[in-house]
C-alpha cells in the first residue's frame, strides 16, 4: 500500500507549538493550496488542507513559519474519529508531516509582503537584506555582498 502526499502551499495563520501530556511538540495548521485547473471563465478553486507536524518538524514550523509563507509538506493521509458537541460522530481527514521545507527564499517572501504595500510606498526598495544560514542553523544578516558564502 502507498500513502503519500506531496503539498506545497500558504500557511492560513501563523503556526502554533503545543505539547501532548507526555510532552511530545505538536503543531496543527491549515495550508490554502491552489487547484490545478479551473473551468472557463471561473477563478482557481482553493482547498484548505489540515496539516498536522510531530516533534521536530512542528518545533521547525512554529520556529520559521508565519501566515502567508509558502510551504512544502511531505507526508501521509491520516482519518480519524471522534464525537462532536452534540454526540455526532465525525470523520477528520489531515495530513500528518513527514517532511517540512521552506517553498520560497526569505527575499522572496519578504516580496510578497512588499508588493501588498507598494501602492502607498514611493516605489522604491530602500532596505535589501541578504540571509545565510548559520552555524545553528539559524539566518542571519550580512552587512555587504563581501560577506557572501558564495
Amino acid at each position: 500500500m502507498l500513502n503519500v502526499v506531496v503539498l506545497t502551499g500558504r500557511l492560513v495563520a501563523d503556526p502554533e507549538l503545543k505539547h501532548t501530556a507526555s510532552d511530545l511538540p505538536v503543531s496543527s495548521f491549515t495550508i490554502a493550496v491552489n487547484r490545478r485547473f479551473s473551468r472557463n471563465g471561473e477563478e482557481r478553486q482553493t482547498d484548505f488542507i489540515d496539516i498536522v507536524a510531530w516533534r521536530s518538524n512542528a518545533e521547525f514550523v512554529c520556529k520559521y513559519f508565519k501566515k502567508g509563507q509558502l510551504i512544502a509538506v511531505e507526508g501521509s493521509i491520516q482519518t480519524r474519529t471522534y464525537q462532536d458537541k452534540d454526540g455526532n460522530k465525525r470523520k477528520a481527514f489531515e495530513v500528518v508531516a513527514n517532511n517540512v521545507q521552506f517553498a520560497e527564499s526569505k527575499r522572496e517572501s519578504e516580496a510578497t509582503e512588499f508588493d501588498q504595500s507598494y501602492s502607498s510606498s514611493t516605489g522604491k526598495i530602500t532596505d535589501v537584506s541578504v540571509y545565510s544560514s548559520g552555524e545553528d542553523g539559524d539566518f542571519e544578516t550580512l552587512d555587504s555582498d563581501n560577506d557572501l558564502p558564495f
